[in-house]
């Protein structure tokens, strides 16, 4: 048995899957937030309750919303940020006396995708979460690329390509620099460029329905967000050249991205032009980060 863990900021949920990948038992509850202590009692408690439920003793991955340096074994980058600088592989294998492998939450997603999603078949996958924020992650054959600085992936906090003028120098990011692809391409991005442009402040889902009901700023602002997903996906397909792209996160409902408009831009962004990477919608939806988190232990 497989059990997989995604720490959210505000939910901690678990799963436990069998040999081949079918669910057996799922748990979910609060996050005790800004209490380190209480975030390692409550995973301990979620597998010991999975592990009683099904008689099975499992495996432990976790997904978290940050990453584990390998030189140091600590946690940085987590907007869960009371993980920061903590020892939480180390203590959490402590706690449930055996090793656990943690992964960024977003690598979990690419694992859960690549095992058996809609990556499922492919070697490369690169698995893109835009939702409140903008993450990326990396499977290959299934298994979760971390790299040396445990950034791999992470597109959202490098420059929106080819800027033009009235994009520079870009919004401010939460990371301390400006133009970041997360502030232009996230929901959160969205928004902001639909008030900067329009002067309206919407919600991303309103922005979207005032497109679909002929808002004329509205869908030129669903455009620009279009090209800038492009330009982004070009780059990463430049220096990847992934087999597939995955999109997940709340944004990758939107069935436009799937038109072919979005990958027609990328094929002529890409080097050389021609590009034939696909763009694919999730097939678990909320459910990877916590199904890859499972999947770390594939080998």
């Amino acid at each position: 048995m497989r059990i997989g863990v995604d720490m959210g900021g505000t939910k901690i949920e678990a799963i436990a899957l069998d040999a081949k990948g079918r669910e057996l038992k799922r748990l979910r509850v609060a996050t005790p937030r800004e209490d380190y202590a209480g975030t390692i009692a409550t995973v301990k408690a979620l597998v010991e309750e999975l592990e009683m439920a099904t008689k099975r003793v499992g495996s432990v991955g976790v997904g978290i919303p940050g990453t584990v340096v390998a030189a140091t074994g600590l946690v940085k980058n987590a907007n869960s940020t009371w993980l920061n600088g903590m020892p939480l592989q180390r203590d959490l294998s402590a706690a449930l006396e055996r090793e656990v492998r943690c992964a960024n939450d977003a690598n979990c997603f690419a694992v859960s995708e690549g095992m058996d999603g809609a990556g499922k078949g492919y070697g490369v996958v690169f698995g893109v979460i835009m939702g409140t924020g903008c993450g990326g992650g990396i499977a290959i054959e299934g298994k979760a690329m971390n790299g040396l600085n445990g950034i791999t992936g992470e597109w959202g906090h490098t420059p929106l390509p080819w800027a033009t003028g009235n994009e520079l120098p870009g919004p401010k990011c939460f990371c301390g620099k400006r133009g970041c692809l997360e502030m232009w391409i996230s929901g959160t991005g969205l928004e902001l460029d639909f008030a900067t442009v329009a002067g309206k402040n919407f919600r991303g889902a309103e922005i979207v329905a005032a497109a679909a009901a002929g808002d004329v700023d509205a869908e030129a602002a669903l455009l620009r967000w279009e090209d800038r997903v492009a330009r982004g996906l070009a780059v990463v397909t430049n220096i990847l050249d992934p087999d597939v792209i995955v999109l997940g996160g709340g944004l990758s409902n939107l069935d436009r991205l799937y038109t072919g408009r979005v990958s027609e831009k990328l094929s002529g962004l890409v080097f050389g032009g021609g590009g034939m990477t696909p763009i694919v919608r999730n097939v678990h939806g909320d459910s990877s980060g916590v199904r890859g988190a499972a999947w770390l232990w594939s080998s």
